[in-house]
């Protein structure tokens, strides 16, 4: 069994799988969890061994502000000139006989050109159907430790001596019936008034009817 699939790793670089894992505890945020492995390597757990699986994974985007044809030709303004500015000083290093400043203003000047009619004709296609700014990020609800099977004994009892709660380990048992069952017959041959044996509710020696 494997969480996930086993890459190419390089040498002496483990890959994000393990074999045969188990659970030493879930918890509803990364630091719990990451508090549970610092735990374990304080007391020289082989930790190389561990795991930790963000799972339920939700995507959260908070919107920062209205979009308008003002704050797009903005913001492209701005990115454009970031980007002239950088390839003026790399262009600069290597142009010998021109003047530095006067090729970072022409580059500079081409960026913000550049960047504004980039930002303006991508606006124009949306087509206002998406008039706001947003950044997002995928977190996880919960956060699982797993450990190879062979470390799991040994990671709980230092987990739980530390007195941090580990996810019990479920066992079988076979389930409960309130059914009855009476013994089975002890003969297959049903009773007849030719067989006294086969009749237990007759012996030898009563009186006949």
């Amino acid at each position: 069994m494997s969480l996930q699939p086993k890459g190419p790793g390089r040498h002496g670089i483990p890959t994000l799988s393990l074999e045969y894992p188990m659970s030493l505890g879930t918890f509803e945020k990364y630091v719990d969890a990451q508090k549970a492995v610092d735990t374990l390597s304080d007391k020289e757990f082989p930790v190389e061994n561990c795991l930790i699986v963000g799972t339920d994974l939700k995507q959260l985007e908070r919107v920062t502000a209205r979009l308008t044809w003002g704050r797009v030709a903005l913001g492209g303004a701005l990115s454009g000139l970031w980007l002239g500015l950088f390839v003026g000083l790399i262009i600069s290093l290597f142009a010998g006989g021109t003047n530095p400043m006067s090729l970072l203003i022409y580059t500079c000047l081409y960026g913000v050109v550049f960047g504004l009619v980039w930002s303006l004709v991508g606006y124009a296609f949306t087509r206002g159907a998406r008039d706001f700014s947003s950044v997002s990020q995928v977190v996880a609800t919960k956060y699982e430790v797993f450990v190879e099977h062979k470390f799991a004994q040994q990671g709980r009892s230092i987990l739980a001596e530390a007195g941090i709660v580990t996810t019990p380990v479920q066992r079988w048992s076979a389930p409960h019936s309130t059914e009855t069952y009476s013994a089975p017959s002890t003969s297959s041959v049903p009773p007849s008034p030719s067989n006294p044996a086969s009749n237990p509710s007759k012996h030898p020696g009563d009186p006949q009817a």
